[in-house]
Order: C-alpha cells, then sequence, then structure tokens
C-alpha cells in the first residue's frame, strides 16, 4: 500500500501540494485528476524520491522517499510527463540502456512489455526523436517497465497524443493491472477518469474528493439541465445573471445549468430565455459526469 499524509510543498509563497492525504491500494489503478498546475507532478515527484516534501509522510510499501530512495527508485517505473528519453538513441538502444541501469536485460523481462514493445519493435533501429507522439509514448513505458517495477507512476502521459493513441494506451494500462502492477496515473482529461479504479480530484495542491468514479458523481446531488439555443453565447450570459442560477457553463453543444433551488424547471427556464429573445431553445436533463462533479466541488471549496 502507498501512503501519503499531510503532504506538503512550497515553492516561495505558492502552495504547489497543500496537506495532502490520500492512500493507493496494492494492485489498484489509481487517477491522480486536476488541470495544470493543480500540483499532480510535484506530488508525484516527492513520492518517487525526485523532491522533498516541506512535511508530512509518504510511505511505500514501509518505504520512505527520502530516506529509503535507493529502494524506492528500484521498485518504480516512473514516466514523466515530458518525454525525456535519449532522442539520438534508438528505440532498441534506450531501452538497452534503461534495462542495463537496472541490472537486466531485455530478455529476462520482455514477457512484462511484450503486448506493447511488439508494435514498435519494427521500428527499434530508428532514433527516439523521430518517433510520433504515440511511439514515443510506447516506448517511456515500455522503458519505465523493463525492471519490473512494482508500482508505475505516469504524469500525464497522453497529454498531446491523438485520441486513437489515448485508448490504446489505456488499454496497456489495463492490461499491466492484471500482472500485479500497482499504478498512478496523472491526467487533466476529466474522461479518462471511468477508467480508474479509484481516483482523487486536485486543484490548487488540494484534493477535494477520492472515491470511485462512480461514487463521486453519485454524490454531485444536483439537477443539471442541458440547455441549447441559436446563441449559446448570449444564453451564456443571460443565465449567468439571472437570479436563480447556481452556476452555468459550456460542455459540447449545450450549456450545464444548475439552478439554486428545485422549484426552478424546464417551464421556468425556457419563460426566461423566451423573455430575452432566445430562439430554438432546447433544454433536456442531464446525467453528471467527473467533469461536472470536478467543477462543483473546486468551486465550493
Amino acid at each position: 500500500m502507498i501512503t501519503i499524509q499531510n503532504t506538503s510543498k512550497k515553492y516561495g509563497t505558492v502552495k504547489a501540494v497543500d496537506d495532502v492525504s490520500i492512500q493507493v491500494h496494492e494492485g489498484e489503478l489509481f487517477g491522480l485528476l486536476g488541470p495544470d498546475g493543480a500540483g499532480k507532478t510535484t506530488l508525484l515527484r516527492m513520492v518517487n524520491s525526485l523532491i522533498l516534501p516541506d512535511a508530512g509522510n509518504i510511505q511505500l510499501w514501509g518505504l520512505d522517499p527520502v530516506a529509503d530512495y535507493r529502494q524506492v527508485r528500484q521498485i518504480i517505473g516512473y514516466m514523466p510527463g515530458k518525454f525525456s528519453l535519449y532522442t539520438d538513441l534508438t528505440i532498441e538502444e534506450n531501452l538497452n540502456f534503461f534495462a542495463t541501469v537496472f541490472g537486466t536485460t531485455i530478455a529476462e523481462n520482455y514477457h512484462l512489455i511484450k503486448d506493447i514493445y511488439q508494435q514498435i519493435e519494427p521500428f527499434k533501429h530508428r532514433p527516439a526523436g523521430k518517433l510520433s507522439g504515440g511511439m514515443k509514448q510506447k516506448l517511456a513505458l515500455s522503458c519505465a517497465l523493463i525492471h519490473k517495477p512494482k508500482l508505475l507512476v505516469l504524469d500525464e502521459p497522453t497529454t498531446g497524443v491523438d485520441a486513437v493513441s489515448r485508448q490504446e494506451f489505456w488499454e496497456m494500462l489495463q492490461a499491466l493491472k492484471t500482472k500485479g502492477i500497482t499504478i498512478i496515473v496523472s491526467t487533466p482529461y476529466m474522461d479518462e477518469a471511468r477508467l480508474c479504479d479509484r481516483v482523487a480530484l486536485m486543484q490548487d495542491g488540494q484534493i477535494h474528493a477520492c472515491d470511485t468514479p462512480a461514487n463521486v458523481v453519485a454524490g454531485f446531488g444536483k439537477t443539471i439541465l442541458g440547455v441549447k439555443m441559436t446563441n449559446v453565447y448570449k444564453g451564456l450570459t443571460d443565465l449567468r445573471v439571472w437570479k436563480h442560477t447556481d452556476n452555468v457553463y459550456p460542455c459540447g453543444e449545450y450549456l450545464h445549468f444548475i439552478a439554486t433551488d428545485s422549484h426552478v424547471d424546464v417551464a421556468s427556464v425556457t419563460q426566461y430565455l423566451v423573455s430575452l429573445g432566445h430562439q430554438n431553445i432546447d433544454i433536456v436533463n442531464v446525467n453528471p459526469d467527473i467533469e461536472d462533479c470536478f467543477i462543483e466541488l473546486t468551486r465550493t471549496h
């Protein structure tokens, strides 16, 4: 089990991580969700011993990333947000290098990376700097896995890659989880939350919720109306100043509207918009998702 207790980190006057406490269970695929600047990268770097916390305690199967950093680095596979492999080395040379650093070989742990590496193995003599985004992603993951880590830490691994590569990557993570590897992955993409066993919603260095995706959504507790009209921007502006509006924000082709009380229904919203000259008004009931929950939690904390 991974335990993070009352952990904080400041850069000058900025609290990058502010008194965070979470637990990650062994064999779990744990998602750390939040926008840029939320503190995700700083938290992950403290977990894998790259930076020191100002306060708090982190334990990885009884190991302290500060006092036991040598042992911790042996059991962690880390994939940073920015591609950090040697761009002038080939795919095969990069993989060989990381295997050697950890005192192993590609052959010894090939079974662990086989499903991933086979997709880029035909290009093993190509320099890493000349790979596509999706291929760089697969190479970086292979290098992070080659020493058979207990914990895989992935910092925004799907940022900047196409939708197909994102889907493939999450399928690879699901397969790795079945091999007993504990995975912590950070992402700014709220739609990826449903692919995790549990998620922590992070903003301004704090955790605002930590539970299964289903439980986070179940705790939303408010009615959302999807509102669409000819002039969506004017509709957004008009709804924001309405006295019965608790919150309203764009979400795809609809505006997500939350009223101040349950007495505000489809008819009253329609009447208000018609009175302001809006046309082609379409209002539907919307089931909340993780993004709605995140917006609500960060707004009310």
